[in-house]
């Protein structure tokens, strides 16, 4: 599902594109005013201090600004950032060369911070608190930690699963920050200012109607204003309308609640071929041609927020919003008689 227009995991690609759209700073994130304050009030006080900042860990779905915070982060402390990932780090000599050529007061950004190796998680306990590392030279009997000192550094972990990090882990970050959805009036609001550095024109309704199938994340958002930009292009149309926006995103098959091919796919499965459910992730990934994690995912949560799908522990049931949404009526269930046949 790469190739959706609505996919919450970015190709390079769109990285390189989305980079070019992100707020620089705290005062232009928009969508998340608690955690902008709180974390405001920590930088300021690091600033004030001429120290640091303590460590930050970021939660949250994929797309909610992640990576821009860790960013903004960087820039508003006039530091460099290093960016790297939990699965880039499967061993603790991996993590030791990084520390090893941080700068003094360097952000070190880490994502899916969740996925690193267990060696290299235990190496990091000690760089966040102490500011040092152990490497250890040689093998058995012989071999010695040689403790090497590393310039004082800010942590800036994210993670789609905050519960799988170890406790441990969790209690080293100063400050904890969980992103929640955007409600549409924020992602009006960024489309119009996304809109504004690609050079288009995009008036009020056609914003609307962008942020109403983004389902709640700007990275979405910044997509789908990215195919638009391109549908206008092709039709030489100068001014985005409500209309041409309409008109395209049902091009890309974006409904207005934002449920792309692959939600309906799997929803048509569920009440078509199964009556509604349940059915397990296995048998629905394979009849809708799929991997159970991008069914798990990418099109499940967004059902289950939208309260399309249940999950139960038979497996995946329609609900009947679901039926409704796609102008179908759910069956009528045998109701159980209030007493048992005598004879079965």
């Amino acid at each position: 599902m790469k190739d959706s227009p609505v996919d919450p995991w970015p190709t390079p690609d769109e990285i390189v594109a989305e980079g070019a759209l992100r707020p620089a700073s705290l005062t232009d994130f928009e969508g998340q005013p608690r955690v902008v304050d709180q974390l405001s009030l920590v930088l300021q006080a690091a600033l004030h201090r001429g120290t640091t900042p303590d460590h930050v860990l970021l939660s949250g779905p994929p797309g909610l600004g992640k990576t821009t915070l860790a960013m903004i982060i960087a820039n508003e402390m006039s530091v460099p950032l290093h960016i790297t990932s939990g699965p880039a780090i499967q061993h603790a000599g991996d993590l030791a060369a990084i520390l090893s050529g941080l700068t003094q007061g360097e952000v070190l950004f880490l994502d899916e911070i969740h996925r690193m190796s267990r060696p290299a998680e235990e190496m990091l306990y000690l760089a966040m608190e102490d500011f040092r590392v152990d490497v250890v030279v040689g093998k058995g009997p012989g071999a010695t930690a040689i403790p090497i000192e590393i310039p004082p550094f800010t942590l800036v972990g994210a993670t789609t699963r905050a519960g799988l990090l170890p406790g441990p882990l969790r209690d080293r970050f100063g400050f904890t920050a969980q992103l929640d959805y955007y409600d549409s009036a924020d992602l009006e609001q960024i489309a119009r200012r996304s809109a504004a550095k690609i050079g288009i024109a995009l008036d009020t309704e056609s914003a609307a109607e962008i942020a109403r199938r983004s389902r709640g994340t700007p990275r979405i958002t910044n997509r789908l204003l990215r195919r638009v930009r391109d549908y206008a292009q092709v039709h030489n149309k100068g001014v985005v309308s409500a209309e041409l926006a309409r008109d395209a995103l049902e091009l890309y098959e974006v409904d207005p609640l934002g449920l792309d091919r692959l939600d309906r796919a799997v929803l048509n499965a569920i009440c078509r071929k199964f009556g509604g459910g349940p059915v397990g992730l296995s048998t629905l990934a394979i009849s809708v041609a799929e991997e159970t994690e991008t069914i798990e995912e990418v099109a499940e949560p967004f059902l289950v927020r939208l309260g399309f799908l249940m999950r139960t522990p038979r497996g995946r049931i329609a609900t009947p919003a679901g039926w409704a949404h796609l102008g179908l009526t759910p069956p009528t269930r045998e109701q159980p008689s209030e007493e048992p046949p005598l004879f079965s």
